[in-house]
């Protein structure tokens, strides 16, 4: 939700129930298909310092987008650069809430 509210190039048009299905079709590629992408980059990885999981992260967006899409679900990215800024937001959102959770289990 962040995301689309500060990015102009992610769209959507909906409820929060179409949020959570977005949210679990993202959460299935990264945990299915992003260790595969990983390791078959790996050398792009090497050499970019890991820089290029952000490629990763950016496409796995755009994927997420298309395949919510095909269910029924209106979310737009507007090209590559939205799709690589929404992943940026989406891991730094992903970063703090796991810092706030971590610090409440304590």
């Amino acid at each position: 939700m962040v995301a689309t509210a500060i990015l102009p190039g992610l769209h959507y048009e909906g409820g929060v129930l179409g949020f959570v299905i977005l949210a679990l079709i993202l959460g299935l590629l990264n945990a299915l298909l992003k260790p595969i992408l990983a390791l078959l980059t790996c050398p792009l990885m090497l050499v970019t310092l890991g820089l290029f999981m952000l490629v990763l992260n950016a496409l796995l967006l755009w994927l997420a987008g298309l395949l919510g899409r095909s269910i029924g679900i209106r979310f737009y990215v507007d090209g590559f650069a939205s799709a690589f800024l929404g992943g940026i937001v989406i891991s730094v959102i992903a970063l703090i809430a796991s810092a706030l959770f971590r610090d409440a289990r304590r």
